[in-house]
């Protein structure tokens, strides 16, 4: 007997962090339906995953996720492709480099910015996710098992000063995420953040905001959560916020999970310390 494979949606899956999680699914044996705004960042992916023995297949999808007809149409693209959704990562977001370079010097106050800045980072870095979520959830739902997984920020980056943009944004996708968690409460499908725990290295931090792009984390690091998350070992495992900068490989995935773990949104403050931005 064949058993189907599983697929997942990556989004912002063209670079950075989207990228090392797309190919960790895919070296995983998972299918992978990438979505990204950014053509060119598509072909590169593509262009890796041929010239690799990854064992999941990739479909690509070039969409802009402040559009809000791109949600219908990227859940019928991974049913096109599959026939299934069993994952979602919602990984796509705006930073604040992308209007002020400096702003890790020159803070962005937040009587600076404009309106139609702080809709484009609602719309991309939190409406996003849940729309993603309200548009593949009744597929999970009939399958009864399903993975939703939100890439939020630090805790001390939705607190600092000059963050109201990035900061604000992606603290309101974390507690869309604690809702659904609550929201699906039995249901077989879960609902978890994953936070890389630091500053990254990705396109999303610009050169004039770091001395030494060296000393910054790995977007690779995010792979051995995320499997651990999407494993039939995490079932039971929803309403959780786990940090990949404090995953431990030597540990067993669940012993690690349980270290780098903590309840989701703000109630993970009562329980361990604010992690450096």
């Amino acid at each position: 007997m064949t058993t189907q494979r599983n697929t997942a949606i990556v989004t912002g899956a063209g670079s950075g962090i989207g990228r090392a999680m797309t190919l960790g699914l895919l070296g995983a044996g998972i299918d992978v339906v990438a979505v990204d705004r950014e053509a060119p960042w598509l072909d590169e992916l593509k262009g890796a995953v041929a010239a690799s023995r990854l064992t999941g297949q990739l479909q690509t999808v070039q969409s802009d996720l402040s559009d809000p007809a791109s949600f219908d149409r990227i859940a019928a693209a991974a049913l096109d492709a599959a026939g299934r959704i069993d994952i979602l990562v919602s990984n796509a977001g705006i930073g604040q480099g992308s209007i002020r370079a400096d702003q890790r010097r020159n803070p962005l106050r937040f009587w600076d910015i404009t309106p139609e800045q702080w809709d484009r980072f609602v719309a991309v870095n939190a409406t996003a996710p849940l729309m993603l979520a309200r548009a593949v959830v009744p597929h999970m739902l009939r399958a009864k098992r399903g993975r939703i997984i939100t890439v939020t920020t630090s805790l001390g980056t939705m607190l600092r000063e000059g963050y109201m943009l990035y900061g604000a944004s992606k603290a309101a996708a974390e507690a869309a995420t604690a809702v659904m968690s609550a929201d699906l409460a039995g249901t077989g499908v879960t609902a978890n953040v994953l936070v890389p725990g630091g500053m990254t290295d990705t396109r999303i931090v610009p050169d004039a905001a770091v001395a030494d792009r060296s000393k910054l984390l790995q977007p690779e690091i995010m792979v051995p959560p995320l499997l651990w998350l999407v494993s039939d070992d995490a079932a039971s495992v929803t309403g959780r916020r786990f940090l990949a900068a404090h995953w431990d490989t030597a540990l067993p995935p669940a012993a690690s999970a349980e270290k780098c773990g903590a309840p989701i949104a703000w109630k993970a403050i009562a329980t361990m310390p604010i992690e450096p931005d």
